[in-house]
């Protein structure tokens, strides 16, 4: 195996010059187990998947409207305390191995869930089995980072996000296609259920993958976690005008992330919550991660920077437009074709947005300051997160369209404040 994986690597970059042995076997590693975590992402997706879930077993619209914020907040929030714990280890592989099996317990409970409760008491057994998920994958988060930029040279770690992202889309393709195909009978509980149960089985894939990575010892952080050294961490914000003006720029894109769960609403506001149209919004997003990953790629090993500032950019003019023709032309809201078409370029925008700010932040520094850096970065944008999603979800309840509007109109903010970065591959 070990062979073939060094005769790929080479077919895929023939004019890489590394003499890193363990290279081409961590590249297909990390590769496999990064777009089996993509493809369980996927089939559990809060934006989409989940959503019809907890529309299914009767959740009330309260608990609804939390799935994305803590999802995605939860994910970010723990990590600068988390961080001193990832610093401790020579082998920090271990932690993303341990992480994706807590993901996999949680996402295979909410199968479960699905399966034998309704109501309230179902949707509140699925916002706890969410909390786990998203704590498990901000031990994943804070540690995958960390090892790439010690397994994979900072050259080529933009094309590999975007084979990821790329090969990922063809399976999510065919996991709409397959949803579209069961539109045509009832999907009943047990369709939801077994969707899950399979989402949940990637991340175990993924655990046993990365735990065979061959991963160099990181220097080990002897030094004792208190408060005041979390204070410090945070400090960073005040020292390194860098990584401020960074994460001014990556609360900005947020755009991307926030707009989507209302292209949903929108759909199902004005045609429907038909099982086809979930699978309609699963194959555009299938579609645009294979088409767009491996050029944001091969663009953020130039500029990840301007990759981000440009993806966002798309978002945002996108945002604008629909809000726009909605407005003023009420009857194209009534067309179900425009919803999964401004998927499809929302998704080719946040595959953009994604792959540039990780290619960036993984590229701006090594080793124990990387981790601080991800560290506070992902923290701070999970506060922020939890503030503009909840804030966004009232707002909604008033008026869908004008969130899309504002939230895309802060993304042209964003693309200028990502412009203005520096540029980090050069």
């Amino acid at each position: 195996m070990k062979a073939v994986f060094k005769k790929l690597f080479y077919l895929l970059h023939s004019k890489e010059e590394n003499s890193k042995e363990n290279l081409p076997t961590n590249y297909f590693l990390i590769l496999l187990s990064n777009t089996a975590t993509k493809l369980g992402d996927t089939l559990s997706n809060p934006k989409t998947v989940l959503t019809w879930v907890m529309s299914f077993v009767n959740a009330p619209v309260y608990l609804i409207s939390l799935i994305v914020p803590i999802r995605e907040s939860g994910s970010m929030l723990p990590q600068i305390f988390l961080a001193s714990v990832v610093k401790k280890k020579k082998q920090r592989k271990y932690v993303y191995v341990f992480g994706a099996v807590l993901q996999f317990v949680s996402v295979l409970a909410m199968g479960c869930i699905t399966l034998f409760f309704k109501d309230s008491f179902a949707g509140w057994l699925l916002i706890i089995a969410l909390i786990v998920f998203s704590f498990s994958r901000s031990l994943c988060s804070i540690s995958s980072k960390d090892v790439l930029g010690k397994t994979i040279p900072k050259n080529i770690r933009g094309k590999l996000k975007g084979y990821i992202v790329s090969i990922a889309g063809i399976l999510v393709l065919l996991a709409g296609l397959f949803m579209l195909y069961k539109s045509k009978t009832d999907a009943n509980v047990y369709f939801y259920s077994v969707v899950l149960f399979v989402a949940s089985s990637m991340w175990l894939l993924a655990a046993i993958l990365f735990a065979t990575i061959k991963e160099p010892n990181s220097k080990k952080s002897e030094n004792k976690e208190s408060f005041k050294e979390v204070l410090q961490r945070i400090n960073l914000l005040r020292k390194d005008a860098h990584f401020r003006h960074f994460i001014i720029a990556r609360s900005l894109l947020l755009c991307s992330a926030l707009t989507a769960p209302f292209y949903i609403l929108l759909t199902q506001k004005h045609i429907g919550k038909d099982l086809y149209l979930l699978g309609l919004f699963i194959v555009a997003n299938g579609i645009a991660a294979i088409l767009s990953a491996p050029f944001w790629g091969k663009l953020a090993d130039l500029s990840s920077k301007n990759v981000m500032a440009s993806a966002v950019s798309i978002a945002s003019v996108l945002g604008i437009l629909i809000f726009m023709l909605i407005y003023f032309y009420p009857m194209i809201a009534k067309e179900f074709y425009i919803y999964p078409i401004a998927f499809f370029i929302l998704g080719i925008a946040h595959s953009g947005v994604r792959l540039g700010r990780k290619t960036y932040i993984v590229n701006m520094a090594e080793g124990n300051k990387r981790t601080d850096y991800v560290a506070v970065s992902n923290t701070i944008i999970g506060v922020i997160l939890l503030i503009t999603g909840g804030i966004s979800a009232l707002v909604s309840i008033i008026s869908v369209e004008g969130v899309l509007l504002v939230l895309s109109i802060f993304g042209l903010f964003g693309a200028f404040a990502s412009y203005k970065l520096k540029n980090v591959e050069a």
